[in-house]
């Protein structure tokens, strides 16, 4: 009698092992707007949530028009993650024509927002905010708090390892702050000044002392007028811009031509609204952040 108990008890526990991971709760399906947020999400949950990104790498969030496809897996979905300040507010008519019913987590919540140009090229005219919060890491530090306890109130089991893994994570963040700062602090204030593609760093500017000059409006399809662009190379050379940098998710040929009639030289790359792909420079928030300021200081001027 004691063999078949053995073997009893064996088989049983052989069972077992192989029916945990079975056994083991489905990971939280989350969908969030673009791919910063995505990241951010990916960071906060790790192998206990599954993120969906609507817009991926590279693709611009500002206007996206979503397909059939991104209401199903909303209708999947346990969270939606948004910025909010105007940056995609399809999200909520997407939410509710897809008959979702869980909460929609403005990531922004908490953070008090820049003031945008009159005319921001979406037509909110006057009034309207600057949605590009996450350019100053102490806001995306509030987003990753928010982010942090939406989490935990759709996964109670889970709540402890969010917030731990917020709390590396912002280490981290804070670290990297730290080091903007600190490199930026080396070229003189005078020279920190730089023209981009679209205004989507103004958070950034404000946050670390360095001066960017849009060549068109917040939203990349606005398009500048040929008075718009004269007047802007008009400026650039009366304020001695030195370098001029493209974005990822803008068209190159305008700060181009901009860069060329003004005398400001290449800069590189910067990403604004959106990661690189896995295999670029800026897959995730942190890695974009490095690239930015790595850009940055390779452009930018420091001699006297």
């Amino acid at each position: 009698m004691t063999r078949p108990r053995s073997l009893l008890r064996a088989a049983l526990a052989a069972c077992l092992l192989f029916a945990a991971p079975l056994l083991r709760a489905a990971p939280l399906e989350v969908v969030a707007s673009f791919s910063i947020l995505g990241d951010l999400v990916g960071r906060v949950g790790g192998e206990r949530v599954a993120v969906t990104t609507l817009v991926g790498p590279d693709a611009d969030a500002h206007n996206y028009q979503p397909r059939p496809s991104d209401a199903r897996r909303l209708g999947n979905a346990r969270l939606v993650v948004a910025n909010g300040l105007g940056f995609d507010p399809w999200v909520e008519r997407l939410a509710r024509s897809a008959g979702y019913r869980g909460r929609l987590l403005i990531a922004s919540s908490g953070i008090r927002p820049l003031p945008a140009d009159e005319d921001d090229g979406h037509g909110h005219g006057k009034g309207a905010v600057d949605p590009h919060a996450w350019q100053d890491i102490a806001n995306t530090i509030r987003y990753v708090a928010n982010i942090a306890d939406a989490l935990g109130q759709a996964d109670p089991g889970g709540a402890a390892t969010y917030r731990d893994n917020a709390a590396r994570y912002t280490a981290e963040l804070k670290a990297l702050d730290a080091t903007i700062r600190d490199t930026l602090a080396t070229v003189p204030a005078e020279r920190r000044k730089v023209v981009s593609s679209h205004d989507a760093f103004g958070y950034f500017s404000h946050a670390y002392d360095i001066r960017f000059v849009a060549a068109a409006g917040i939203s990349n399809q606005s398009e500048p007028s040929a008075t718009g662009i004269a007047q802007l190379i008009r400026q650039l050379r009366r304020e001695q811009a030195a370098v001029v940098f493209v974005e990822n998710v803008s068209d190159p040929r305008l700060v181009e031509r901009i860069g060329k009639e003004s005398g400001a030289r290449p800069g590189g790359t910067l990403y604004s609204d959106a990661l690189s792909d896995a295999g670029g420079p800026a897959s995730t928030y942190v890695e974009m952040m490095r690239h930015n300021l790595k850009t940055l200081m390779e452009g930018l001027p420091r001699g006297k």
